[in-house]
């Protein structure tokens, strides 16, 4: 996802000069490192006439360079600046609270961040407005058995069979309600199933009256660093309808997090152990 989510709040504040000269930075890519005006007028949509001057507008603020050798450009080591400050200004808890933030109250009840360490979800990041009735508290630090949490799930799922064995054998698996998976078993067949859809699904199963979907961020290696969670009291919306409001925003957030972090090489941290 890109800074604007795909949407602008008002078109009138669009200035469209702005917009068509990222477009020709974005125009270079993976298997397009060199391009010809022409190559970049297709590219970013625009006539050839306007990618030409775009391009040495660019030129000239050290964004873009010529290539010695026939008539075509490539980008700069500048353009790190424009990801850098945003990159290098927090550990992964940071980045996520604002994005929480921009789900919460508008699209679930609360927003977690959280980790998997020996068996338990360590939530980095919480963003909550009216769960309260609920009695349920996540505070950054709050630790809670993995097997029993969608966010727990969404990490273990995109684990080697035999780690995930082993975090689910690190701490007593208890009822937590009735709807609770404690069978090793059952729990393997689950994280199987949210391996396959992409996400992992709670109605109740850690605590009543709750329904969470949640999402895990993934490294470079595509190795689970941390998840993400949206979660809604059970009143505000059926579970179908909560699964498709949710889950394209859950799996989204946790791609534009997941994204950051492999951009950064090594900038962002998780803020807390993934293991």
């Amino acid at each position: 996802m890109d800074g604007t989510r795909g949407r602008v709040e008002n078109p009138k504040n669009l200035v469209q000069s702005v917009a068509k000269a990222f477009a020709v930075l974005k125009a270079f890519g993976h298997g397009r490192a060199e391009l010809t005006v022409a190559e970049v007028a297709a590219q970013a949509g625009h006539d050839r006439g306007t990618a030409f001057r775009l391009i040495h507008t660019l030129v000239d603020l050290g964004y873009l360079r010529p290539v010695p050798e026939g008539r075509r450009f490539r980008l700069t080591l500048k353009c790190l600046e424009l990801g850098y400050a945003a990159l290098s200004a927090g550990d992964l808890p940071t980045h996520a609270r604002p994005l929480l933030r921009d789900l919460v109250p508008e699209v679930a009840d609360a927003g977690s961040l959280g980790v998997l360490e020996k068996g338990e979800v360590i939530y980095l990041a919480r963003v909550e407005s009216g769960l309260e009735r609920h009695g349920v508290v996540r505070r950054p630090g709050t630790r809670i058995g993995a097997y029993a949490t969608a966010l727990g799930q969404a990490i273990l799922a995109w684990l080697p069979r035999a780690e995930q064995v082993a975090q689910l054998d690190c701490v007593p698996r208890v009822k937590l309600s009735d709807r609770t998976l404690t069978d090793l078993d059952a729990l393997l067949a689950r994280l199987d199933q949210v391996r396959a859809q992409g996400y992992a699904v709670s109605d109740g199963e850690n605590a009543y009256g709750l329904r969470t979907v949640a999402a895990p961020v993934l490294d470079a290696q595509g190795a689970p660093v941390a998840g993400v969670s949206l979660t809604i009291g059970g009143d505000r919306l059926a579970l179908p309808d909560f699964i498709a409001l949710t889950a394209p925003r859950v799996c989204a957030l946790a791609e534009e997090l997941g994204t950051a972090l492999r951009q950064s090489l090594g900038t962002i941290g998780a803020g807390g152990s993934a293991r």
